[in-house]
């Protein structure tokens, strides 16, 4: 983007200090040498600012009442905006509602936050967002809307749930957490995996793990028909949701980042090369049931028939203590991962060469992803139609497949640059 392109359409975003909150306030456009920002009707503490004012980066808004009270607003550069977008757009999508084969909500949300970065937007049958830019051959992003989930397969006589899952979950992990249902109306309803208390277990009952098979869900319900009247069914759909929160550094957790955070990288990207022009047609397709067997991606890729592909995942941080080295797939903190095989696809020399090349080029910090843990959306891909050449770069999540997955926002910034470069250098490999 040239630095004098508009940065701002309807939206300017402050960061109010001391507090990590973020204001937004109506109106504002950017040029190369200052920024010209009008206040209007924002329900910030500066709407008492009626006329514009001439800032630059690192200036001071509002006046010294408005800063006792507030904090002084800081003018923020390019890239502290962008971050800011893509750290609201992680909470959004990761607070967002979409177990395989029900991701309506995120396609929702996703196709909201898109908007007019691209020409069009299309649903398939299977529920994918494909969102179109530009004329020539095609070249597909892919991202996976979907997160591991469950749905109901029974409902005992005393209002107790049995859950199915849909993708791969731990089972260690699911006793005592709370329980989300999507009933069909799209209202929330409320469980918990309930667990029997320590005191009544025999010491060799403590240690045992609980099968899914043997856990129920209790919504609170006196009976079978009372939780069929709230909505409860055979198939609802359910998940683990805990809000997503930041941590310390930069540090955040939430659920779902597997993949909501390949679908970040994607909308951030779209968003940065919004006014350049690409010889090709960009395709990027949010797919459906990744996690239930790379089922979106495969339809959509015989539809778009793409002659280059890359997959956008969270993936596989296992850099925590008693893990060996050798057996950690990424490691938070050391940037973007370089697929070079799972049990999906083997990538090809040529495309590892040229992500590496461009990832050296940006000063970007990379690793690869070490083989073949997981299986991702570029597997279904590359073998469609003749065959595509394709390859997957993924941001490092800790904890992936659980409520609480983890990341850190450099890494999800530097995945956000490489996959630029890759589209503005994508001719290179048609």
């Amino acid at each position: 983007m040239p630095d004098d392109a508009p940065l701002i359409s309807t939206t300017f975003r402050l960061v109010i200090a001391p507090s990590p909150l973020v204001k937004s306030v109506k109106g504002g456009v950017v040029n190369r040498a200052s920024w010209v920002v009008r206040y209007r009707n924002s329900g910030s503490p500066f709407d008492d600012v009626r006329s514009p004012k001439v800032v630059r980066v690192g200036d001071r808004l509002g006046t010294v009442e408005q800063m006792e009270k507030h904090g002084p607003a800081l003018v923020l550069r390019r890239e502290e905006r962008w971050r800011m977008d893509m750290v609201q757009r992680l909470q959004v999508l990761s607070d967002a509602f979409g177990v395989a084969g029900f991701e309506d909500e995120v396609r929702d949300v996703l196709h909201d936050m898109v908007g007019t970065m691209v020409d069009e937007c299309q649903v398939d049958p299977l529920g994918n967002l494909i969102c179109l830019r530009g004329e020539g051959p095609t070249v597909m992003l892919d991202a996976h809307m979907d997160e591991v989930g469950f749905m109901v397969r029974w409902i005992e006589a005393d209002g107790f749930v049995r859950l199915a899952p849909l993708g791969g979950w731990d089972e260690r992990i699911l006793l005592a957490h709370r329980v989300t249902f999507r009933t069909d109306d799209g209202a929330r309803l409320y469980g918990v995996l309930g667990a029997p208390p320590p005191h009544i277990l025999s010491p060799e009952d403590r240690r045992k793990a609980v099968s899914l098979e043997d856990l129920v869900v209790d919504v609170g319900a006196a009976d079978r028909a009372e939780a069929m009247r709230w909505g409860l069914r055979v198939g609802t759909p359910a998940t683990l949701h805990y809000p997503f929160q930041t941590l310390q550094g930069d540090y955040v957790t939430g659920k779902a980042f597997d993949d909501r955070a390949g679908c970040v990288v994607a909308l951030e990207v779209l968003s940065r090369l919004e006014r350049e022009r690409l010889p090709y047609r960009l395709a990027v397709n949010f797919a459906v049931c990744e996690e239930a067997g790379l089922r979106g991606a495969r339809t959509a890729a015989w539809r778009l028939d793409p002659v280059l592909a890359l997959a956008l995942e969270g993936t596989i941080g296992a850099d925590v203590p008693g893990v060996p080295e050798a057996k950690q797939p990424v490691r938070l903190g050391s940037g973007p991962a370089l697929t070079v095989a799972d049990r999906s696809i083997i990538v090809r020399p040529r495309m590892i060469r040229f992500l590496e090349r461009l990832a050296e080029e940006e000063g970007l910090d990379y690793q690869y992803k070490l083989p073949t843990y997981g299986a991702t959306d570029a597997g279904a891909i590359h073998l469609e139609r003749g065959g595509v050449l394709a390859g997957v770069v993924s941001v490092p999540c800790r904890y992936i497949h659980s409520p609480v997955s983890t990341l850190r926002l450099s890494d999800l910034e530097a995945t956000v640059r490489l996959v630029a470069a890759f589209l503005r250098r994508a001719a290179e490999l048609l």
